[in-house]
């Protein structure tokens, strides 16, 4: 099984009024799917795997997405395994036998 070198664990919290959050969020996921990479999306985070450097440039893109759609500021929780020689465990290694 080949595996990706990467997988990044994102939470972006916009600091914007409480209704205005989740259309800055839905916005961020619907550019991360647009991206065509292994996903998921948590109540709490979005797991995507690929290449390094792609998914570096997507974290920088999803911090614009939310500034350029008006929030004066965000916080962004980022978590990221790298492991380019063997590769990372992939989503579904991690969560299939909890979710059949």
């Amino acid at each position: 099984m080949e595996r990706n070198e990467c997988s990044v664990a994102i939470q972006m919290l916009p600091q914007v009024e409480r209704g205005q959050v989740i259309p800055l969020v839905d916005a961020v996921i619907a550019y991360i799917k647009g991206l065509g990479l292994p996903m998921v999306v948590g109540p709490f985070e979005t797991t995507v795997e690929g290449n390094f450097d792609a998914l570096m440039d997507m974290v920088k893109q999803c911090q614009l997405i939310c500034i350029n759609a008006g929030a004066p500021s965000l916080l962004s929780y980022v978590k990221i395994h790298y492991a380019p020689q063997e590769g990372v465990w992939g989503i579904a290694e991690k969560t299939d036998k909890h979710n059949g």
